[in-house]
C-alpha cells in the first residue's frame, strides 16, 4: 500500500523534557523510514535537530499530511486549530494524565506510527462547535471548539442568570455558575465533571450542561447536533460572564450581547490504532469494570 503520509508534523510544548525526548525519538524513527518531519519554529529545545524542518506554527497544518500531537488532551485540542477544515488528520501520543484523545502510549508510538504509515489504522471524523458573540457594536471573531464552549461567571460567590433558546425556541431561565455546550468528544471532559452524560463520538448530538445550577431540576439536555443555541444574560442579574472555546478566550459577554453556538463547518479527523475500542477506553480512563475488593 502506498504511504499517503510523506510529511509529518510534530505538535507539542517541547520545552518540557518529557515531551522533547519522545519527539526526538519519533523524528529519528520517521526519518529512517524516509518521512520528512516538521515542527513549529521557535522551540529552542528541538532547534538543533538536523532531522526536523521548522515552520511557522500558523503554516504547519497546511504543510504536512499528518500531525502527531505529543502531550495531553489539551495539547491535542490546541493542535486542532492548525488542522481544522483541512484534510490533515491528527494522532495523539499521551504524555498527560487522562488521554481520552491522546490514546497512544509512548512505548507504542513507533509501532503505532509504523502501522499508520502502512495504512493500518482507524479514522474518526469528529464534529466541532462554532461560537461567536453578537452585539450592537459588532460581532466577535468566530472560534471553533472540539470539546466545548463554556460560559462562566466572572464574579465568584454570585449566581449567573441567563436564558437559553434552541432553534429559536425558549428552553429555560438558568441560575448557575455558567453553562457548558459540549460535542460528543467533549462529553467526557468538563461536561462529565458537571454531571453530563457520556455520548459516543459517532452520535449526532450536543449536550447543554449547567454548571452548579441553583435548582436541582436544571438538568443536562441532549439536543440534535444541527441545533443553534443562543444564550443571553438576564438584564436583572450580575451581567458579567466570560466565554471560552476549548479553554481559549472568546471574550466577555454582557447583557446587551448574545452568545451563538452551532456546529462548525470544519471537522477534525482523529486516527487511532486498529484495535481501538471506545468502551475499552472508557473502562480504562474511568475505572469501570473493576471488581469490588472491599468484599461488600
Amino acid at each position: 500500500m502506498t504511504n499517503r503520509f510523506k510529511r509529518i508534523g510534530l505538535w507539542g510544548r517541547f520545552s518540557e523534557d518529557s515531551l522533547a525526548e519522545p519527539a526526538r525519538q519519533l523524528a529519528q524513527h520517521l526519518n529512517e523510514r524516509g518521512i520528512e518531519v516538521c515542527a513549529a519554529a521557535g522551540d529552542d529545545v528541538l532547534a538543533g535537530a538536523d532531522d526536523i524542518r521548522f515552520l511557522p506554527e500558523s503554516e504547519l497544518g497546511g504543510a504536512v499530511d499528518l500531525v502527531v500531537a505529543i502531550g495531553g488532551d489539551g495539547n491535542l485540542l490546541r493542535a486542532t486549530r492548525c488542522v481544522a477544515g483541512r484534510s490533515v488528520p491528527l494522532i495523539g501520543i499521551n504524555r498527560g494524565r487522562l488521554g481520552f484523545l491522546t490514546d497512544v502510549r509512548p512505548d507504542q508510538m513507533t509501532a503505532t506510527l509504523d502501522a499508520v504509515l502502512n495504512g493500518d489504522y482507524l479514522a474518526e471524523e469528529r464534529m466541532m462547535l462554532s461560537a461567536r458573540i453578537r452585539g450592537d457594536d459588532g460581532d466577535s471573531e468566530t472560534l471553533n471548539a472540539l470539546n466545548d464552549v463554556v460560559l462562566q461567571k466572572v464574579v465568584s460567590g454570585r449566581i449567573l442568570d441567563f436564558v437559553t433558546t434552541v432553534d429559536g425556541h425558549y428552553v429555560n431561565s438558568h441560575g448557575s455558575d455558567g453553562l457548558i455546550v459540549a460535542t460528543p468528544t467533549g462529553s467526557t471532559a468538563y461536561a462529565l465533571s458537571c454531571g453530563g452524560p457520556i455520548i459516543r463520538p459517532d452520535v449526532a448530538a450536543l449536550v447543554m450542561v449547567p454548571i452548579c445550577p441553583h435548582t436541582l431540576s436544571d438538568r443536562p439536555l441532549v439536543i440534535q447536533s444541527s441545533s443553534k443555541i443562543v444564550v443571553e444574560l438576564s438584564p436583572d442579574g450580575e451581567g458579567r460572564a466570560q466565554v471560552t472555546c476549548d479553554g481559549e478566550e472568546l471574550g466577555p459577554l454582557s447583557t446587551t450581547q448574545t452568545l451563538e453556538i452551532c456546529a462548525a463547518k470544519e471537522t477534525v479527523t482523529l486516527l487511532h490504532p486498529k484495535d481501538h475500542n471506545y468502551y475499552e477506553l472508557l473502562r480504562s480512563k474511568l475505572n469501570w469494570g473493576r471488581a469490588n475488593r472491599s468484599g461488600n
